[in-house]
């Protein structure tokens, strides 16, 4: 079978080095350029030291479009737009955008949001996805399957602590270090920019869904991974939510519902969605939780890719859990 021929825009991050860590070992893959214009000239290697004797790869500042069938997009929020603005791109060109700049849908883009949970056959058919966010990923996952059964009808309250990576590899006051170590924090309470999407694929199952998403973030004193519990008002009994959220995921290739309260090591260095559930009362407990750096940004990327070209959606992601 030809390889497919990728090219990755803004490579120096740490969604790219992850990126380029599960497309380097892919069967079906060859990576053609990765663009840095801070890095040009300078070995991948010098950037992802984790990387030292699997590649020989350069940085460049060359953009050879003609040369690949898709493209990454792994520069920083916003820069995506004017990347899209400011290049001619072959109509043919699959692109995969991992920033927010097309989550929200809208008349003026063609991006297809890359949840496969949600929008598997709609990314079948795709030219450009818009990848996910991290936290939007994992609140998701725990609960697109009441949408699915319109079951929504009350407040949905989550609070979520994810890594250090999930802030970037550009160094700022609350993610070095000395201040990250040891310490955890609330940032951006009700605010935070994933909820537009999550409103988004909530409202695409179960279109009367008005109720407020109460989404507390957490910043952790660890590295990477997504833990959130998500609780609200459900009539369901546990074993009907449990037959239910089974049946919603009997088809993915990578989100499992849990019967054992799971960790969150379980799911580190993997492409892995994993969901438990338990009733309390009238209310719901749902436990979600992923890699940020994986199923929450560069492995979706992937498995979004795989899904675009008719691949085996598993391609490239038989990653084991960093449990020891």
């Amino acid at each position: 079978m030809t390889k497919i021929k990728i090219g990755v825009i803004g490579g120096a991050g740490y969604t790219a080095g992850e990126l380029l860590r599960v497309l380097i070992h892919h069967p079906n893959v060859e990576i053609v350029f990765v663009n840095s214009t801070s890095n040009a000239g300078n070995p991948i290697i010098d950037v992802h030291s984790g990387l030292i004797g699997e590649t020989d790869l350069v940085f460049t500042s060359d953009l050879p479009f003609d040369d690949v069938d898709a493209l990454f997009l792994c520069s920083a929020h916003t820069d995506s737009r004017k990347f899209m603005d400011n290049n001619k791109l072959p109509d043919t060109l699959k692109i995969i955008d991992l920033s927010t700049d097309y989550r929200a849908k809208n008349s003026d883009h063609d991006f297809v949001y890359g949840l496969p949970e949600l929008n598997r056959e709609e990314i079948k058919k795709a030219t450009h996805i818009a990848n996910p966010g991290c936290f939007a990923t994992a609140i998701q996952l725990a609960i697109l399957p009441l949408a699915s059964k319109g079951l929504l009808t009350d407040e949905i309250h989550v609070n979520a602590i994810t890594g250090s990576t999930g802030a970037g590899v550009k160094p700022s006051g609350t993610s070095h270090f000395s201040w990250r170590n040891n310490n955890i924090s609330v940032y951006k309470p009700f605010e935070h920019q994933h909820l537009q999407e999550i409103g988004q694929s909530l409202r695409q199952l179960q279109n009367n869904f008005d109720k407020a998403v109460n989404f507390i973030p957490v910043r952790g004193n660890f590295t990477r991974g997504i833990y959130a519990t998500t609780y609200t008002h459900c009539t369901l009994s546990l074993a009907e939510a449990k037959q239910l959220y089974q049946d919603f995921y009997k088809d993915s290739a990578f989100t499992f519902v849990c019967d054992k309260n799971p960790d969150l090591k379980q799911v580190v260095n993997t492409n892995k969605g994993l969901v438990y559930l338990e009733k309390h009362g009238t209310n719901l407990l749902i436990i979600s939780m992923i890699d940020n750096l994986l199923k929450g940004a560069s492995g979706q990327a992937v498995q979004n890719m795989n899904l675009m070209f008719g691949l085996d959606e598993k391609a490239g992601l038989g990653l084991k859990a960093t449990g020891f």
